[in-house]
């Protein structure tokens, strides 16, 4: 899991200013411990728009921002499951772009091409909610699609592996195991458990009348039963059948038919080809939406420190944003080391973190801080 903390800070007499006051506490400039590494957040000049506009903007890219990383973490995650046994490769494949997603945040630019700054703030995050309700749209088309192909394929692949209670056995049996096209005579397949196999041989001529002699021929087994063949006259069918489960033997219900063992052995194969051509196309897909819901939201975390550092700092546009990345077990000291730097920021001395909330107390509030503050949190290839 990579954490960071994107926050901004008012630009002093220049934003270099800022830059520079706020490495020198944290980034071990000066001799200072380490706290965390930093790194230049460039936000272009965007459209301010009225003070109204923007508080209304404020609610709507919280709720965004939450929307981007939830369809981030449900491609990611339906990457993951997509790749089954090479589920290995998934943090190969979750980039944005060309770069991996913490070099993207290391340093981030904003895409005047998709998210011309001419636009308002407003037509901005238009853009960028249905990118993502586009991209949330087609994952669950595309999901059912391939879900169908690996369920069926996993059903019919069960049926052909599982116990011999259950499994096809068209997979098992050959034409010269049956009795065919006998007016009287009728071959049963009976599931026996290993430890009766011997009981099985002595007792099944007995079971009933009209049993062919010495016809029971075991035909294949797995770890829990024997497959027996044996032929009966028709008319002791169901006395048979009885007397079986009495005795704990299994008769399954079947009639060879040469077509139906050839058609499953071909939907199986019709299955498996069907989702190796489904797969490839799915994988490219499932990786370059990946790609563009995180920048679309790392680009919705700009907008956000934009507008809270208007609202906070005021007119005119004046901050300097950055990406912290806190060093191990230095949360802590980097947080405190923060608000003293900056608490003259804030007249009421308000601070809200985390560990502030109670339980099942919620006052719709977020962690508040003198300065702006968001938290990134980078866990994908972990779910």
């Amino acid at each position: 899991m990579s954490e960071y903390w994107i926050i901004s800070v008012p630009g002093e007499k220049t934003a270099q200013q800022a830059w520079d006051r706020l490495n020198k506490a944290t980034s071990g400039q000066g001799g200072n411990n380490v706290l965390s590494h930093n790194y230049k957040f460039h936000i272009p000049e965007l459209k301010v728009g009225t003070l109204d506009s923007l508080i209304g903007l404020s609610n709507d890219l919280g709720k965004i921002d939450t929307f981007a990383e939830t369809v981030c973490k449900k491609v990611a995650n339906y990457m993951g499951d997509v790749l089954e046994d090479q589920r290995d490769r998934l943090s190969s494949l979750l980039k944005a772009g060309d770069m991996t997603l913490t070099n993207y945040l290391h340093h981030f630019q904003w895409n005047l091409a998709k998210y011309p700054v001419k636009q308002s703030l407003g037509n901005l995050c238009d853009i960028i909610s249905k990118s993502l309700t586009q991209v949330d749209g087609d994952l669950r088309t595309k999901s059912q699609s391939y879900n169908n192909v690996k369920t069926n394929l996993q059903n019919m692949e069960r049926k052909a592996t599982g116990s011999l209670l259950m499994r096809n056995l068209g997979q098992v049996v050959k034409r010269e195991d049956f009795v065919l096209d006998s007016e009287y005579l009728q071959t049963l397949l009976v599931a026996v458990p290993l430890h009766l196999a011997d009981e099985w041989e002595k007792k099944y001529e007995t079971l009933t009348e009209f049993v062919v002699p010495k016809s029971a021929r075991l035909i294949y087994q797995d770890e829990e039963y024997g497959l027996w063949g044996v032929t009966i006259f028709k008319k002791v069918l169901e006395e048979f059948k009885y007397n079986c489960n009495r005795n704990k033997y299994f008769v399954r219900d079947f009639e060879y038919k040469e077509q139906d063992v050839h058609s499953d052995k071909d939907q199986i194969n019709k299955l498996m080809s069907e989702k190796k051509r489904i797969l490839g196309p799915l994988l490219r897909w499932l990786k370059v939406s990946f790609s563009e819901v995180f920048i679309a939201w790392v680009h919705i975390k700009a907008l956000l420190v934009f507008v809270e550092s208007v609202l906070r700092y005021g007119l005119p546009v004046n901050f300097q944003a950055a990406v912290l990345q806190p060093q191990k077990k230095q949360q802590k000291r980097l947080r405190d080391t923060l608000n003293t730097l900056y608490c003259n920021l804030d007249s009421t001395g308000l601070t809200v973190t985390e560990e502030d909330s109670m339980p099942g107390l919620s006052l719709g509030m977020q962690e508040y801080f003198p300065y702006v503050f968001f938290r990134m949190v980078l866990e994908f290839e972990h779910q």
